[in-house]
């Protein structure tokens, strides 16, 4: 499941003009016996205008062009996790970060996080932290409680599925054929047969 998140959000910044490379898997040890194994992309755009900062926690689309390079952790949502019913709802959400990501999120862009240290040493001054999640509670105090916990152990941004999602679908088209990609080429598939339809401006707000 983990290499097709991580597909989805390769494809997402490489549309968007990011040159997308995978950083040696890496574990973060948790209370558990088992380490928690995440995947971690190396994303840069060169043309990006260095001076640009990332204005808002909550990246979306637009914020892309105020992005030079960052580290973009993905972790693996399995649908047993999470359902409709838990993004719709703030308390339900947030402790479910509060379970799976809070306790590990400065682990992620810590040294000892990468198998190769010098890889962290290239990065660790230079490029935003980046996570992607399912989402973050729509409602206060769970929200900013939230983005402020994200803060506090390093985090820049964030960016969710449905962003992510909601973009591809934007970008695709129906009449282009992408050979290169199973993700895309399904998205197409759909367009052609009407089952998807573009996304509307609304999902953005």
């Amino acid at each position: 499941m983990s290499g097709f998140d991580e597909n989805i959000v390769r494809e997402y910044f490489e549309l968007n003009g990011f040159f997308v490379r995978q950083v040696p898997k890496y574990s973060v040890r948790t209370r558990k016996k088992a380490p928690d194994e995440a995947v971690a992309l190396m994303i840069n755009k060169p043309e990006a205008v260095k001076e640009q900062s990332i204005a808002n926690f909550q990246l979306f689309s637009a914020d892309m062009e105020s992005i030079q390079q960052a580290v973009v952790v993905v972790r693996s949502w399995y649908l047993s996790e999470f359902s409709p019913e838990l993004l719709k709802s703030s308390s339900k959400l947030f402790n479910f970060l509060k379970k799976n990501v809070f306790n590990q999120s400065e682990a992620y862009f810590s040294k000892e996080s990468f198998e190769d240290h010098k890889i962290w040493e290239s990065v660790s001054n230079s490029y935003s932290n980046i996570i992607v999640l399912p989402g973050l509670p729509s409602n206060d105090p769970h929200r900013s409680e939230s983005i402020d916990i994200l803060k506090t152990n390093g985090i820049d941004g964030i960016i969710t599925y449905s962003t992510i999602l909601e973009s591809l679908l934007r970008q695709v088209q129906a009449n282009n054929i992408y050979q290169k990609s199973d993700l895309l080429q399904l998205m197409r598939i759909l367009k052609i047969y009407n089952m998807v339809k573009d996304p509307q401006m609304t999902l953005f707000q």
